[in-house]
């Protein structure tokens, strides 16, 4: 007798601490699932193979399973030995509804037996895209975090790990040519009862958690390879999309076969299926998601051709392949005992996909690009108030801890263990690790003890970047004796300095273990007296002596970044553009052009908007020698080093109250100066970068580094917006369009928005619509490039594309490309009446009731309200109060970043 029941009440707020943590009552060993796919309605029947857990429970004890929007049909005990069934009841002696999930009460006294739920899911409704939904022409997964107790009841917890020995998977043979599951396809063919119909079985040998799950049904195209392992196996690789882009996934493919690779030649690790699919959907929160065998992206990272996406997009495409392919050891076969450790996979690999990403093209801009994003996002969470450890101590919704300090800071602390263990050492922990722990759930401090271990090291103290939040300073002082040959550097930690704007009891002020990678140069000749040494700071203060000089050096701190820490030594001008023209170290060459730049453009918000922006002359000359290097190998490390840094960078390196206005406007006099004084030079490299007429446009490192010099130059020249830039920037457009570039046409239609309403730009916009034919992604980048407009009718533009045709809130990527692209724009945003703000509010409050995870990202837009000038913290704590008062209404998502804001205001 079949029974129904739904769950319709809304699950109450509860936050979770990683001090709690306590194992299930049972082990789940086994699954066995059918899923039904029909119009308007899918049906899945759960087998689920149980354990007792003696270590924490007796026999007879409740059995909790994890259940959000399903529809109960049935609960049933199965009889092992072909006995009768057991059909629970609804009460206490079978099984009871909660708002978050099914405890199960009439299991036996038992330590072994099976339970069968039967439920109803609606995944053409599934706005949220967490578990199954449907997008465009295909049903699909989203898992992680908690998704799977919206597909069926299960103890959806990254611990219970299983082995899925029979996903049968059924859907209309029209609508669904195409069946995908985890691991290897053991059976398919048509439904006896009904030949319009088909179905496809599958089974993953290697025990996972239920985030790994995925299945996929649909109408897809797709591409097919193979890769040869190293001990000789043939693995199938597909690659799936929309048949309308299936000529947009080969370089997803190549960049797979390189993963693979480079995992072997790096890691020792092999690839352990005997098919590995990805699939490009359109409607995704995330990037991307690492299931056993089976990838699901997000299109914007899976689809490139030349003529639709940027050298950026080919370099980030290739990089999160990677990192969701490295995830098959670390993440899938060795993965969380809890959502607080999501750092040990997710900064890990990180770690590895930029090492990969390096070692497929430059190391140093890779390095370069990583501190850029560690800055300007990762910095600005560890000084707001929603600060956490790279492991968390507790969240209320996990799924807005996939955060920039988790996954960015994260992989700064694995790059610290290779720093402090050399490579070699490095490798031989990551050994270990896996010896150790293959096909488990562990922890970060599993983690750290097999570094630990390997390496015969103490690490103990190292511990502390695992617990706490907020950004570390370190303070250098140096002095020389000439006499003795002697040159000191006295470092200092300020102990706990990064987490004072944090509530008491969020703070925790030890001392770290941070390695300070050092080399000394000789002034004058640039000559390297000391290499990279690895200074390790575990006090508090702590004095390190080079003896054996002839001249007082200049020290090169901080080598390749070697800790997440914000450094203070007084460099003088001179000292900083002889940095940026002799250090052997590519970073610090880097950053010490970034440091005259920060000066300039402080220096300027610091004097005002009424006197002319004079350039020092120091740091003219340093630009003036970077723009005109023509020794340089890679180009691209010029670029960076000509553009000035954010203005999210600078804001973590300023004292509030701070006015954004002020320092955008300081920004760009320090921009425009530079493009005058440079103006000559910049034309000359301008050219010499310039393609010949109908010259093959070539994805590779050499041909991107030219592209972002040139279109750097061209930024430069046209802030000029004078008749003479218009015209260069519609020509470089109309160039870029005719050869089927999409870097040169992207920079082109950037570059002309700064005279947004000249009569070249209206042509250009519609001309990048009309081109883009309808591709999502193409048309994601014509939304998002004029919602960054720098105008002071921001607003009204960004209102104004709300309305057209092609913009959707219900799918994120086209979401993004135009509110959360707003939340960017300094001028619209932090505009004086605070309309930015208040457009903000109204927008978390209307995506929220769509999709949670979206609108909690969009809230973090108010984040750092504490940075900014008074009357704009007023206003934004007006918005604040607002949502706050409407909390009962708010996801549990929203609901923690917007208290967390609140309870700072």
């Amino acid at each position: 007798m079949a029974m129904y029941s739904a769950v319709a009440e809304k699950p109450a707020v509860v936050e979770k601490f990683r001090k709690d943590y306590t194992q299930p009552n049972y082990w789940i060993r086994e699954v066995q699932l059918d899923v039904r796919i029909f119009e308007g309605e899918t049906k899945v029947e759960s087998l689920l193979f149980c354990e007792l857990n003696t270590e924490v429970a007796k026999p007879g004890a409740a059995l909790f399973l994890d259940g959000e929007d399903l529809k109960l049909e049935s609960v049933e005990l199965v009889s092992g030995d072909g006995g009768v069934d057991t059909v629970l009841g609804n009460g206490s002696d079978g099984y009871e509804i909660t708002a978050d999930g099914m405890t199960v009460h009439g299991v036996g006294t038992a330590t072994n037996f099976q339970l069968r739920t039967r439920v109803l899911i609606e995944p053409e409704k599934n706005t949220q895209l967490s578990g199954l939904y449907f997008s465009g022409c295909m049903y699909c997964t989203q898992m992680e975090a908690e998704g799977f107790r919206r597909f069926t009841y299960f103890p959806d917890r990254p611990d219970v790990m299983a082995k899925y020995t029979k996903v049968r998977v059924e859907a209309d043979r029209t609508k669904c040519p195409v069946l995908l599951g985890n691991g290897n396809k053991i059976d398919s063919g048509s439904c006896v009862d009904d030949p319009t119909r088909h179905f496809a079985v599958f089974q993953d040998p290697f025990a996972k958690p239920s985030y790994l799950f995925a299945i996929v049904a649909g109408d897809l195209g797709g591409i097919e390879d193979t890769f040869t392992t190293a001990s000789g196996r043939e693995v199938k690789l597909a690659v799936f999309s929309e048949k309308a882009n299936v000529d947009q996934l080969g370089h997803a493919m190549v960049s797979l076969q390189k993963s693979m690779k480079w995992d072997e030649d790096r890691f020792g690790l092999e690839y352990d299926l005997d098919v590995y699919n990805i699939v490009a959907v359109n409607d995704f929160n995330m990037g991307a998601m690492e299931n056993k065998g089976l990838n699901i992206f997000n299109t914007s990272l899976t689809l490139a051709r030349p003529d639709t996406a940027t050298d950026g997009d080919y370099e980030r495409i290739e990089g999160v392949i990677g990192h969701e392919y490295f995830h098959n050891w670390t993440g899938n076969r060795v993965t969380c005992r809890d959502w607080f450790q999501l750092t040990l996979k997710e900064g890990l690999t990180v770690f590895r996909d930029q090492e990969f990403s390096g070692d497929m093209g430059s190391p140093a801009v890779k390095r370069i690009e990583e501190v850029r994003i560690l800055r300007s996002a990762q910095f600005r969470e560890d000084g707001g108030p929603m600060a956490h450890p790279i492991r968390p101590e507790s969240y209320i919704a996990m799924d807005n801890f996939y955060t920039a300090t988790v996954y960015c800071k994260g992989a700064e602390v694995i790059r610290m263990y290779q720093t402090l263990l050399g490579r070699d050492g490095f490798r031989k922990g990551m050994d270990l690790y896996f010896e150790r722990h293959d096909g488990c759930a562990v922890s970060c401090d599993d983690f750290r003890a097999a570094m630990a271990d390997a390496n015969g090291r103490d690490l103990s103290q190292f511990e502390e970047w695992y617990l706490q939040p907020g950004t570390p300073q370190v303070e250098v002082q140096s002095s020389w004796n000439a006499d003795t040959g002697t040159y000191e550097l006295t470092l200092k930690q300020k102990v706990g300095a990064g987490q004072v704007h944090l509530p008491v009891d969020k703070q925790r002020a030890k001392p770290m273990h941070i390695p300070i990678v050092t080399g000394l140069l000789e002034k004058g000749t640039g000559k390297e007296v000391v290499p990279s040494t690895v200074l390790e700071l575990t006090e508090p203060e702590q004095t390190f002596k080079f003896e054996g000089l002839s001249s007082e050096p200049v020290p090169s701190l901080l080598r390749d970044y070697s800790a997440p820490v914000k450094l203070d030594y007084k460099y003088t001008d001179e000292d900083l553009a002889f940095i940026a023209a002799y250090d052997t170290d590519s970073f610090n060459r880097w950053e010490a052009a970034q440091s005259l730049a920060s000066k300039a453009i402080k220096d300027r918000y610091a004097s005002g908007q009424d006197c002319p922006c004079q350039l020092a002359e120091g740091f003219s000359l340093a630009m003036r020698q970077i723009l005109n290097d023509q020794d340089a190998q890679d180009l691209s490390l010029l670029a960076y080093a000509l553009t000035l840094p954010a203005e999210s960078a600078l804001m973590e390196t300023m004292s509030p109250p701070i006015d954004p206005l002020r320092l955008h406007e300081a920004r760009g006099a320090v921009r425009n100066s530079i493009a005058g004084e440079l103006k000559s030079d910049l034309e000359k490299r301008y050219a010499e970068l310039s393609p010949a007429p109908g010259e093959e446009v070539i994805i590779d490192g050499p041909n991107a580094n030219r592209r972002r010099l040139r279109n750097l130059c061209l930024a430069y020249l046209s802030t000029a917006k004078d008749a003479s830039s218009i015209a260069r920037n519609a020509a470089h457009f109309a160039e870029a369009s005719s050869r089927g570039c999409m870097t040169d046409k992207v920079a082109a239609l950037q570059c002309l928005l700064d005279t947004p309403d000249a009569p070249e730009t209206a042509q250009a916009i519609q001309q990048f619509y009309d081109d883009a034919a309808g591709d999502a992604n193409v048309l994601n980048k014509w939304f998002s490039m004029q919602a960054s407009v720098d105008v002071d009718d921001a607003l009204a533009r960004v209102e104004k594309l709300m309305t057209h045709t092609d913009f959707t809130i219900k799918n994120p990527n086209r979401l993004r490309s135009v509110v959360s692209v707003f939340a960017a724009n300094i001028r619209g945003f932090h505009k004086e009446d605070g309309s930015g703000y208040a457009f903000m509010a109204k927008m978390v409050l209307e995506v929220d009731k769509i999709n949670p995870q979206v609108a909690s990202r969009l809230a973090l837009s108010f984040a750092t309200w504490a940075k900014l000038d008074t009357p704009r913290q007023t206003l934004v704590k007006e918005q604040l109060a607002n949502l706050k008062a409407k909390e009962t209404e708010l996801s549990k998502d929203t609901y923690e970043v917007v208290s967390k804001c609140a309870a700072a205001a």
